[in-house]
C-alpha cells in the first residue's frame, strides 16, 4: 500500500462519506453479488450471457 492510499484513508477518517453514499455502495455490491450468484447457480438467462469473441 503506497502513500497515496494512506493519505486517502486519512481523508476518509476525517471526513467520512454520507450515509446515503454508503448505502449506494453497499447496494451496488449486493447487486453484483446477486448477479454472480444467479449466474453461478444457473438461474441467469442464456440471452443475457456474454459470449467470448474468438480472435
Amino acid at each position: 500500500m503506497g502513500p497515496h492510499w494512506l493519505l486517502r484513508m486519512s481523508q476518509w477518517a476525517r471526513n467520512p462519506p454520507s450515509a446515503k453514499r454508503v448505502k449506494i455502495v453497499f447496494g451496488a455490491i449486493l447487486l453484483a453479488l446477486l448477479i454472480f450468484g444467479l449466474e453461478h447457480f444457473g438461474f441467469w438467462p442464456e440471452a443475457l450471457t456474454a459470449e467470448r469473441m474468438r480472435p
